[in-house]
C-alpha cells in the first residue's frame, strides 16, 4: 500500500470509525496471509464433500441391502418418475454392490480429510492471533473431538429446523431466530476448542456474532443461487460444471471463516497504554 494512501486511509479511519475499523481488518488480512488461509480451509472442505458423499452412499447401500424398499421410498419422498426414478434405482442399486468399499475408504476420508478441514481453521485462528500451532498429535486429537461435536450440533440444528418449518408459517420468525442462535453455537464451539490460545467470551462474542448472521445469510443466498448456479453450469459444463459451484460455494465460506478470526483478533487486540490503564487487571493475553 502506497505511503500517502495509508495515510489517507489512517486520517479518514481516525474520523470515521467504521472505515476504520474496516482497514483494520484490511491490515490484519493483508498481515495473515488471509487468502492462503481461507484457500487452505475451501480445499479441505470441498475434498470432505466428496469423502461425506460417499460416506452417505454406503449408508443408502446398507440400508437397502436390509429394506429393498428404499428406492421406492426416495422416489415418493422426492415425487420422482420415469427416466428420473430409473436413475435413482440405478444409484441405490450400485450403492448397495459397493457398500463395504464405500463404508471404509468414505469413513476414512471424513476423519482424514475432516481433521485437516478443522486444523486449517484452526490454523487460520493461530494466525489471526499470531500464535504457534499446537504439537501435530494434540491438535489431530482436538480436530478429531471437533467433527464429533460438530456434527452432534449440525444435525440438532437441522433437526429442530426441519421441525418447526412444518409447524407453520407463523413460527418463522422463529426459525430465522434458532437458526441464528445455531450458528451462534457451532461458531462459539469453533472459537472456544480449536485455537491454540487463551482468551474471554467477552473477545470472541463479536467474531460469534458476525460468523453467526454471515453463514446464515450465505444458506439463504446459496438455498437460491447455487442450485441455479449448479444446475446451469452442469448443463452447460456437466460433472465438471458441478464441481466448479461447490468450490465457489466453498471459497465463499472459507473467507468468511477468516473473517470471523480477524473480527475476534481485533477485539482482543489491547490498544496502546491499556496496560498502564488497566494493569493486571485486564483481559488475559492469547497464549
Amino acid at each position: 500500500m502506497a505511503p500517502d494512501l495509508r495515510r489517507s486511509l489512517d486520517d479518514l479511519g481516525a474520523r470515521y470509525r467504521p472505515v476504520g475499523y474496516v482497514v483494520r481488518l484490511v491490515r490484519r488480512w493483508s498481515a495473515c496471509n488471509g487468502t492462503t488461509a481461507a484457500n487452505s480451509i475451501a480445499l479441505y472442505g470441498f475434498l470432505g464433500l466428496f469423502a461425506v458423499t460417499l460416506l452417505g452412499v454406503a449408508v443408502v447401500g446398507f440400508i437397502d441391502a436390509q429394506h429393498r424398499t428404499m428406492t421406492t421410498q426416495i422416489t415418493d419422498y422426492l415425487g420422482l418418475s420415469g427416466g428420473a426414478s430409473r436413475v435413482v434405482e440405478r444409484a441405490v442399486e450400485n450403492a448397495r454392490r459397493s457398500r463395504r468399499f464405500a463404508s471404509i475408504v468414505g469413513l476414512s476420508g471424513v476423519v482424514i480429510i475432516g481433521t485437516s478441514f478443522a486444523n486449517s481453521i484452526a490454523t487460520a485462528y493461530n494466525l489471526a492471533w499470531k500464535v504457534p500451532n499446537r504439537p501435530l498429535l494434540v491438535q489431530r486429537a482436538r480436530d478429531f473431538a471437533w467433527i464429533v461435536g460438530f456434527t452432534l450440533l449440525l444435525g440438532a440444528s437441522i433437526f429442530v429446523t426441519v421441525w418447526w418449518t412444518h409447524l407453520g408459517d407463523g413460527l418463522a420468525p422463529m426459525v430465522l431466530l434458532f437458526a441464528l442462535v445455531s450458528n451462534a453455537a457451532i461458531w462459539a464451539f469453533t472459537a472456544w476448542w480449536l485455537p491454540n490460545r487463551t482468551t474471554t467470551w467477552r473477545v470472541m462474542l463479536p467474531g460469534i456474532v458476525v460468523g453467526a448472521v454471515a453463514l446464515e445469510a450465505m444458506k439463504i443466498v446459496g438455498g437460491i443461487v447455487v442450485p441455479n448456479l449448479i444446475t446451469h453450469a452442469s448443463q452447460l459444463w456437466g460433472t465438471i460444471g458441478v464441481v466448479f459451484g461447490l468450490l465457489s460455494w466453498m471459497l465463499v465460506f472459507s473467507r468468511i471463516v477468516v473473517l470471523v478470526t480477524l473480527v475476534e483478533a481485533d477485539a482482543g487486540a489491547r490498544p496502546p497504554g491499556h496496560e498502564k490503564k488497566r494493569g493486571a487487571r485486564g483481559d488475559r493475553a492469547p497464549r
